[in-house]
């Protein structure tokens, strides 16, 4: 794309400048590492004040802000003789430093060096510099070493260089790693053995060899400390880098000298690369112990403290995310920096890393957890396997979004079974486990008299739980919920006597537990406008009984996704007072997660410490035709042929197949207009058609453990070469295109128009009886083909080149990777049960050309935030958004000019940031990239000549967890967002301008000072509440706690009506947030695969249309609601949400196939079911976008075919109960008006039927 005069934009975080307060000196050094700069302070005041060239040192974070830059240029480095910078990451991580810095000292000719931040060469940053490449060299080496000799030879040799004479030696090699022990030198392991107690397990304690060479080992001292107190042996080793290969070299030796039982790791970034094979490290050693991720945060204690954010955008990159790529489980911040003194010599702070007591405490207590599950023989283990539920009934226990959760757990345990666990009476299958949950307490506790209380909780007990936990914890507990003896799932007994009914069972060693209810359900109408609603007495009873009365050696949560992790609290680097913290505790977590969902498996490895094993998504299928879908497609086969050959029966035809179109409601699915012709409406209905039957819904559900077989084994693996991989090409081409190709059928299968006619060649081995006379049908054909021949009932003709080598790929690396997955899950589940340390692996959804994935069984990671959005993923934004605005305005005749877009964190992290990258697209702001290192840089506002159409205001409204991983692109977004709005352009291309100003201009009216009114008025980044997460809607649709839009909107507002960006951190601005939503044209949600549809998760209502029944509450009118299909990558689709819950309803939902597939799992298939139908009745709710025919399709495909109803009601009549409630609902408030006059008799029958079962 070529940009005309685009203007460049910088990234602010709203942060204010900074002014470091310095003087002139001689010799400025700017280093990221405040180990470096003590050290270089320490080693000026070895010589006189007055006999040395001066010296400033400053930190580059401290030079953050562009501002602060300019200051510190004009102010310091103008004066200066010699500059010398150290820039860890490179020019990328501090370009706007690097570019003044070097331009200024180009221009007035001072020597300067850009020096890289590790021991690895930076050519851009040695073309930066202007001194010779001996001197940098020199300079370099002398920081690399480190150590104070070097660091006063640094000192000395840069005086040289600038005409001060000094003696200087060569830099000193230090040792690359070694022992460490408090108070004594040049420590060995017989010296580190000598204070440790004989037969305590060995813990390894990896840090920087900086922290060691600058003196800065309180931390370091404060962890050996705390292990030791938690009855470890600490083995401290400093390593110099994780990827020197001396360093690792003499780190394993020694590990192998005194083998560790768990590792614990201070160091940061990765030494494998994201998204490529493992690299072996020095921690893959004998015995496998997980390596614990513990961090030095760069961060002060008090900003840590008072806010919800955890760590810096920087501190997850480098001491988080990157090491996820190793498979490190993160636990906490154990210390922050903080100032020591104010060194007049060189004027900087000196600072080093002070531990926080609490912090140590935790991460040394869950150190010895993990020893604990691994030197505990395995039929001594206590495990509790922990089931989500939610909604909070019966008919839904066990919630794991594509897995048939209690099949797999019954699998899981059987494993657990043959590797020696002491577990016994398992049950026969999933039904009978959800059987043995239901008879106790679940959550649904208004009947929970009436159930078998097998485990109990003495309030005694308790109240010494509660009693030691954090203050602070206590009191938002008690001031929310009472006492502990209020809660529905306390029962009083004798005096002083009483108990927490424990919604838990013992098969032995193992427990199989339900996990308690957040709140909501206690108290719904005191709770729906809470975000950061405390969890209740029974909450924290239940996981007081999990880690005390049975005392669990690990607890597995069991499918995506229970709640612990969403309870109030920091993002991540917990405190004591956050509920996460509160409620588990240091225990080992281990928790089988789908390996689609990053984002939410991400949370739950940085909020609980989980090691994640990821499974297999559910297989998936082509929908096909079925009923009267078929009949339909048979009648317009017909009407094409009778139109060659007797057009005597084209009015006959035309007539029975709008009536049966009309009466199916497929008419105003498929956009048959009123004024349309027989030509254009049988036109629309034939390209429908043939679209429907191609789409992949899924067969079925996952079993955890299970690899599918058979047609389920077949159909996935079409699925996941129908479309391309990397790049496109060879082995990763799309089989389909390849077939096309090789059969010179001259068309794209993957992006045509269904319904043209086929004027192309006809090849045998695609032919059959059925008519062939549309792109779609050659379509189908390439399918079956497909389908056999991965198959094995067909064979690649030699000619087939292309076709051959994408099948010999699949048959030699993607078939084994699907079938090898199920035994991987178990075996990656044993691994962490055992204590040791399981594999990392990338994460995504496969079907979107990600087999890479797989197999599954591993620790998955996310991204690489600071590389967000990718060019990938903004080509795809930009083609996105174009098409949105287009159909936007073929629809209105008019270009939208402001739209509400939902971003979430795991849609971003699965797809690297398509959402950003569409919104940006919207207002005509371009990312820029670092070239070496794929980040993200600053942005380009590109000129609307480029555009061809006006900029779009777009308010984003974010997850909680998009808050919580992408800091960084809430500044991107906000920064682009400003710089749009500030542009000088016609009011008519730039409507954020227009709408800017005039705020701007009423706010300053109001006697709000200027700057403080243009950072209000520029707001357009809206989310949850700190420490909060979710929309608000699902427990007013559960507990049927609304009446009207008012009350949708108020929740909506409510809960995401914080603003964030410009500094910002979630400020409350409900009312600029419904400004905002008044204005709304249009509605934007993006889904990015079709291994889920917006009806099997409640998150799409609640987002999508949430914020559908706010615009319509707030400015009166209905907004136009686009859901865009970026499942194929290359060919994004502009469609209304309308459109969409058509398609899934049609290809999904009703779906004799999938309604199959279901049935295959009991309790669970019944399950899927019944939230089915609570999807579609909530987006009719709040979105309006469900019709009568969706309704009446889904009350016949139900409750009124007599197999299916009796497969509900044998398996979960729970599910059957709710499904009838909610429909009766529908009716009761006019969201559903039946076509048929007896549907309501018929639920009314069946619902009198179900309560006197």
């Amino acid at each position: 794309m070529h940009l005309l005069a685009a203007q460049p934009g910088g990234v602010s975080d709203g942060s204010e400048a900074v002014d470091l307060g310095q003087t002139p000196g001689d010799i400025v050094v700017i280093s990221a590492a405040d180990t470096e700069l003590t050290l270089l302070g320490q080693a000026r005041s070895e010589w006189p004040a007055d006999g040395f060239p001066s010296v400033r040192l400053a930190n580059m974070m401290q030079l953050a802000h562009n501002m602060s830059v300019d200051l510190y240029v004009e102010d310091i480095i103008a004066h200066a003789k010699l500059v010398v910078l150290r820039i860890l990451g490179g020019r990328g991580y501090w370009p706007y430093g690097c570019d003044e810095i070097a331009a200024l000292c180009a221009k007035g000719g001072i020597p300067v060096a850009f020096l890289p931040g590790d021991d690895q060469p930076d050519a851009e940053l040695a073309a930066l510099s202007t001194l010779d490449a001996d001197t940098q060299h020199r300079l370099w080496q002398y920081l690399v070493h480190g150590g104070l000799e070097n660091a006063l030879d640094f000192l000395c040799y840069a005086a040289g260089l600038i005409g001060f004479e000094t003696d200087w030696q060569e830099p000193r090699p230090l040792v690359r790693a070694g022992l460490y022990w408090p108070g004594v030198a040049n420590s060995d392991l017989v010296r580190v053995k000598s204070n440790w107690v004989e037969g305590r397990p060995v813990v390894a304690l990896v840090f920087y060899r900086a922290l060691v060479q600058a003196g800065n080992l309180w931390a370091v001292e404060a962890m050996i400390e705390g292990l030791t107190e938690a009855g470890l042996n600490p083995l401290p080793v400093f390593v110099a880098s994780l990827k020197d290969q001396v360093a690792a070299a003499t780190l394993e030796t020694i590990m192998a000298e005194a083998p560790p039982t768990v590792i614990l790791n201070a160091t940061g970034f990765a030494v494998s690369a994201p998204g490529q094979d493992r690299a072996a490290g020095p921690f893959d050693i004998d015995g496998a112990p997980p390596v614990l991720q513990m961090v030095f945060s760069g961060g002060n204690e008090e900003a840590w403290r008072d806010g919800t954010r955890g760590l810096s955008a920087r501190d997850i990159a480098m001491n988080v995310a990157l090491p996820e790529v190793d498979g490190r489980v993160l636990t906490r911040a154990v210390s922050f920096k903080g100032s020591v003194r104010h060194d007049p010599l060189t004027e900087t702070e000196m600072v080093r890393y002070e531990p926080v007591a609490d912090r140590v405490r935790y991460v040394s207590e869950l150190a010895a957890a993990w020893t604990s599950l691994r030197e505990t023989a395995a039929e001594d283990r206590r495990i509790a396997l922990v089931l989500a539920n939610y909604p909070n009934r019966d008919g839904r226990l066990g919630n794991g979004v594509g897995l048939d959760t209690p099949a797999g757990a019954v699998e899981l345990l059987g494993a657990l079974k043959k590797a020696g666990y002491g577990i016994k009476d398992i049950p026969v299958d999933g039904d009978a486990l959800i059987e043995r949950v239901m008879a106790g307490p679940t959550n649904a506790f208004e009947d929970l008299d009436n159930r078998d209380i097998a485990e109990t909780l003495a309030i005694a007990d308790y109240q010494i739980f509660f009693g030691n936990l954090p203050k602070a914890v206590q009191g938002a507990v008690t001031d929310r919920w009472g006492a502990p003896e209020a809660d529905p799932f306390f029962r009083s007994g004798e005096v002083g006597y009483g108990h927490f009914a424990v919604p838990a069972f013992r098969l032995g060693n193992v427990a199989v537990c339900l996990q308690p209810a957040r709140g909501y359900n206690i108290d719904p109408k005191e709770t729906y406008h809470d975000p950061d609603l405390v969890p209740p007495h029974c909450y924290l009873a239940f996981y007081a009984w999990l880690r005390n009365a049975f005392g669990a050696h690990a607890v597995i949560h069991f499918g995506k996704h229970g709640n612990l992790e969403w309870l109030p609290g920091k993002a991540l680097a917990l405190s004591e007072d956050c509920f996460p913290e509160a409620a588990l505790g240091p225990l080992p977590n281990i928790y089988p997660f789908i390996v689609n969902d990053p984002g939410e498996g991400t949370q739950a490895k940085r909020r609980t410490s989980a090691v994640i094993v990821d499974h297999l998504t559910p297989p998936l299928t082509r929908a096909e035709s079925y009923g009267p879908l078929k009949d339909l497609e048979q009648l317009v086969d017909e009407y094409y042929e009778a139109a060659g050959v007797d057009p005597r029966r084209l009015k006959v035809l035309t007539r029975d197949i709008l009536e049966l179109c009309h009466a199916t409601g497929l008419d105003g699915d498929c956009g048959i207009a009123a004024d349309d012709d027989d030509d254009a409406a049988l036109g629309k209905l034939d390209n429908y058609l043939c679209e429907l039957k191609e789409m992949q819904i899924r067969d079925g559900l996952h079993v955890f453990g299970q690899s599918p077989e058979g047609r389920l084994l077949t159909d996935l693996l079409v699925a996941l070469v129908r479309v391309p991989r990397g790049a496109g090409e060879g082995p990763d081409a799309s089989l389909h295109r390849a077939l096309a190709t090789d059969l010179d059928l001259a068309f794209d299968p993957l992006n045509c128009d269904m319904a043209a006619p086929w004027t192309g060649p006809k090849p045998a081995i695609l032919g059959d009886d059925a008519p062939w006379r549309s792109h779609g049908d050659t379509v189908e054909r390439l399918e079956n083909l497909a389908t056999r021949l991965v198959g094995g009932d067909a064979t690649v003709d030699q000619a087939w080149t292309a076709s051959q080598i994408v099948l010999d790929h699949l048959n030699a690396a993607i078939r084994p990777a699907v079938e090898g997955s199920g035994k991987a899950e178990i075996a990656g589940a044993l691994t962490a049960l055992d204590g040791r340390f399981l594999e990392p692996g990338t994460s995504g959804a496969p079907t979107r050309g990600r087999p890479d994935v797989l197999p599954t069984g591993r620790n998955f990671y996310s991204v690489d935030t600071r590389t967000v959005p990718t060019p990938a993923a903004w080509k795809l934004g930009w083609k996105s958004a174009g098409l949105l605005v287009e159909r936007h305005m073929q629809d209105h005749g008019s270009w939208p000019r402001t739209m509400a877009l939902s971003a979430w964190g795991t849609s971003n992290m699965r797809t690297g940031g398509d959402d950003i990258a569409q919104a940006l697209a919207l207002i005509g702001v371009q990312p820029k990239w670092d070239t070496a290192s794929r980040r993200v840089t600053g942005f380009e506002v590109m000129p609307v000549t480029v555009l061809g159409r006006p900029r779009v205001d777009v308010t984003l409204r974010i997850s909680g967890f998009f808050r919580d991983a992408f800091p960084g692109l809430i500044d991107l977004f906000d920064s682009a967002a400003r710089a749009v709005a500030a542009l000088d352009e016609a009011d008519d291309v730039n409507p954020a301008a227009v709408r800017v100003r005039d705020e701007t201009a009423a706010l300053v009216a109001s006697g709000m000072e200027e700057t403080v009114a243009a950072t209000r008025a520029g707001f357009r980044v809206f989310g949850s509440k700190p420490g909060a997460y979710g929309a608000g809607l699902q427990a007013l649709m559960d507990e049927k706690g609304w009446e009207t839009d008012a009350d949708l909107a108020r929740a909506y507002v409510a809960w995401g009506g914080y603003a964030y960006g410009a500094g910002a951190e979630g400020a409350a601005e409900h009312g600029l947030f419904e400004t905002r939503l008044k204005t709304v044209e249009a509605i934007i949600h993006n889904q990015d695969n079709r291994e889920h549809d917006l009806l099997d998760s409640d998150d799409y209502y609640q987002f999508e249309g949430g914020v559908t029944a706010a615009v319509r509450y707030l400015s009166g009118a209905q907004p136009k609601a686009y859901h865009m299909d970026h499942a194929r990558p290359e060919t994004p689709r502009a469609q209304t949400l309308d459109e969409e819950i058509a398609r899934v309803v049609r290809a999904r939902v009703v779906n004799p196939k999938w309604i199959e597939g279901v049935m295959r799992h009991g309790y669970k298939g019944a399950f899927e079911m019944a939230a089915t139908v609570d999807y579609m009745v909530s987006f009719q709710a709040t979105a309006r976008c469900v019709k009568d025919h969706h309704f009446d399709a889904v009350f016949e495909a139900y409750l009124d075919d007599v197999v299916v109803r009796d497969f509900l009601e044998q398996h979960n009549p729970q599910a059957l109960q709710e499904m009838i409630d909610r429909l009766i609902e529908a009716q009761e408030r006019g969201l559903w008006r039946p076509r048929r006059n007896d549907t309501r008799a018929l639920l009314d029958g069946l619902r009198a039927r179900a309560l006197n079962a």
